[in-house]
């Protein structure tokens, strides 16, 4: 059983939409505003919200950024708007998924299902530690180790090296990094992610200048990735 959070401002679709959902075995939470939305999912954490983007107080998208500095909270976005500049916008900005106006409810109850079921994978994924080379990080006990030995770090350059280790292999922008670690999704504070940058790699025996885990994508962002086999066989104790 789901708890949802359904954000419409039109009565009557929130009204059908209710039913329907609680029908289909959900537990459905209703406000008409934005900002309502946002206080709703601080105060509560609702387990998935329906995101209508066509709002009173604040444009849906900017909504979506402001739930996505605070929250990671799956998020579905039911939509009118069907071109797919505007449906690639939304998922760049956090949705998980959407639909567009109109649809039936078998169809966003098929949409809620899948998005939680890839939420909850994502999840267990987490609880269990990444290794990645040498390189060991146990996201539940937040500790890492480097060929066996332990490596002290804050908690920020832990989310920091956890959130790369998530995405391992791919490219990272600094606006994500930002987002999702330092919470700021306007950018900014890019002077603060380059200084824990740098005392990360120091932590991993690495520099700039000569790296093995962290790799600088000039312009774009950060990938981490395993060193060469030979290159982590010659730096064994």
């Amino acid at each position: 059983m789901a708890q949802l959070l359904l954000v419409e401002d039109d009565p009557g679709i929130r009204r059908a939409l209710i039913r329907a959902l609680t029908d289909l075995g959900h537990v459905v939470t209703s406000v008409a505003s934005g900002m309502s939305a946002l206080q709703e999912i601080i105060d509560r954490g609702p387990d998935l919200v329906i995101l209508d983007l066509g709002l009173p107080d604040v444009d849906g998208e900017d909504l979506l950024r402001m739930v996505r500095s605070v929250s990671q909270v799956p998020i579905i976005v039911a939509t009118a708007r069907a071109d797919e500049s505007a449906v690639v916008q939304v998922l760049e900005q956090g949705a998980d998924d959407y639909v567009i106006k109109p649809f039936g409810p078998a169809q966003l109850d098929a949409r809620i299902r899948a998005v939680l079921r890839r939420s909850t994978a994502g999840r267990a994924g987490e609880a269990q530690p990444v290794v990645i080379g040498e390189l060991r990080i146990n996201h539940a006990a937040r500790e890492v180790t480097l060929r066996g030995a332990p490596i002290e770090l804050t908690p920020r350059e832990f989310d920091l090296l956890s959130y790369l280790a998530s995405k391992a292999g791919s490219v990272v922008t600094r606006r994500e990094l930002l987002t999702h670690v330092w919470r700021q999704p306007y950018g900014g504070a890019d002077d603060t992610l380059d200084v824990h940058l740098s005392w990360l790699r120091r932590k991993l025996g690495e520099s700039a200048q000569r790296p093995r885990y962290l790799h600088t994508v000039r312009g774009v962002g950060v990938k981490l990735t395993a060193p060469p086999e030979n290159e982590a066989e010659s730096k064994a104790p």
